[in-house]
């Protein structure tokens, strides 16, 4: 079984109703929900979008890894 992530989300309430969210560790993942598991719900998805484009432009580049202490 592989280990789950785990990412942070930044939850904002409209004051008009409803909440957005964005992930700390992946800039472009951003959603909104009416509720907080509508949200939750959305920014899955959102994540998961975003780390399948990230894999996708991974393959087309040379890369490398860079470790940082804690």
């Amino acid at each position: 079984m592989a280990a789950k992530r785990k990412f942070t989300i930044i939850i904002q309430e409209d004051p008009e109703g409803g909440y957005t969210g964005r992930c700390m560790e992946l800039r472009g993942a951003i959603s909104e929900g009416r509720t907080i598991e509508e949200l939750k719900r959305n920014m899955t998805e959102a994540i998961q979008l975003v780390l399948e484009s990230l894999e996708e432009d991974a393959r087309k580049y040379k890369k490398i890894i860079i470790e940082l202490p804690n």
